[in-house]
């Protein structure tokens, strides 16, 4: 696993550099310390698995530098990780294509779960950080806590999670099960959220073992 992450403060980027290097013992991990080096990182490689990125950094305007990250990598999951407690910057930075905002302020285990569950295909955002606006979008998944326990243990999914679980278990990537189900990337990011939190699983292989040994789904399908 390549991850690109990137901060102008040396102490909390070689922090956040060992935390994520738990997640592998494979994991490949490339820092950058402002948004210049994070473009010339990716004129010469573009093949990262995660990138994750303070939002106030030397280099460039946040906004033009998101949206020419996504760009670049429109495949890649970007998270943003920041000491910002804007609602209305949240937002725009999940409109330009970040799929996950976690403060800094975060401990490593929320952290971990955050990018854990963003790896798997689904989205993170603090419910303290959500406005009017992302609550609607956001609303199943509003209250997943930090290890995104099912405290209650009840299997309880809609009709369109269900769609999406088979195509999962198919192994389609999210691009394909929104051109499949007719959705946005965006909302199907939302499902495999909701899914994982549900079945109380870390990744989408989990899912489809759970959801298969639960009988939601069948080998068949």
């Amino acid at each position: 696993m390549k991850i690109l992450i990137a901060d102008d403060h040396e102490l909390f980027l070689k922090g956040l550099e060992l935390i994520l290097s738990d997640l592998d013992k494979k994991t490949n991990i490339t820092l950058a310390h402002n948004y210049s080096e994070i473009f010339d990182i990716l004129k010469k490689d573009k093949n990262f698995d995660l990138i994750v990125t303070d939002l106030a950094m030397p280099g460039a305007n946040w906004l033009d530098a998101i949206k020419h990250i996504h760009e670049q990598l429109p495949e890649t999951p970007i998270i943003i990780l920041s000491a910002v407690f804007d609602k209305e910057i949240v937002q725009k930075t999940i409109e330009l294509g970040a799929a996950g905002y976690i403060p800094k302020t975060s401990s490593n285990a929320v952290i971990m779960s955050a990018v854990k569950l963003v790896l798997s295909g689904g989205a993170y955002i603090p419910p303290e950080l959500l406005n009017n606006s992302l609550k609607n979008q956001f609303s199943a998944i509003e209250q997943i806590s930090p290890e995104f326990e099912n405290k209650d243990n009840k299997v309880s999914l809609t009709p369109r999670q269900i769609d999406v679980l088979k195509l999962i278990a198919k192994g389609c990537s999210n691009k394909i099960i929104a051109h499949e189900l007719g959705l946005t990337e965006g909302t199907v990011k939302l499902h495999v959220t909701a899914i994982l939190k549900v079945l109380n699983v870390y990744n989408r292989t989990g899912a489809v073992v759970e959801a298969t040994k639960k009988g939601i789904i069948s080998e068949n399908d």
